[in-house]
């Protein structure tokens, strides 16, 4: 499943480098998790979860940002920005790329702001 990840992961950039963002980081690893993609979306520091489900039986890949993964990426973004001084001030938002479904008809959804630290 990590190649699959990885693939979607690289989708995920690739549609958001064309939808004006710049990338920082990738696959940014902390002892409390891992940040997928840190982008810059004008002034703002992006840490983007990206997410894939081929079937709906345990939820949308949405879902699957529970409040407990929240609090891991959260916890991770603040590691990133005290690792990188010079973005700390910038504003911050946590996005979510989700994509569900069989490979044949796959959905992709992009939630900006999908949900907030503190």
């Amino acid at each position: 499943m990590r190649a699959a990840g990885d693939d979607f992961e690289q989708r995920a950039c690739g549609e958001l480098e064309r939808a004006g963002l710049k990338l920082l980081a990738r696959n940014y690893t902390t002892r409390h998790g891992e940040l997928d993609l840190v982008m810059r979306d004008g002034d703002a520091v992006v840490f983007v979860e990206v997410r894939y489900r081929r079937s709906a039986s345990h939820g949308d890949a949405v879902a699957s940002v529970t409040a407990a993964k929240q609090a891991k990426l959260i916890l991770a973004a603040q590691h990133w920005l005290a690792a990188h001084p010079q973005h700390a001030r910038r504003n911050c938002r946590f996005d979510v790329v989700s994509y569900d479904g069989p490979p044949e008809a796959i959905r992709r959804e992009w939630l900006r702001g999908a949900f907030e630290a503190g």
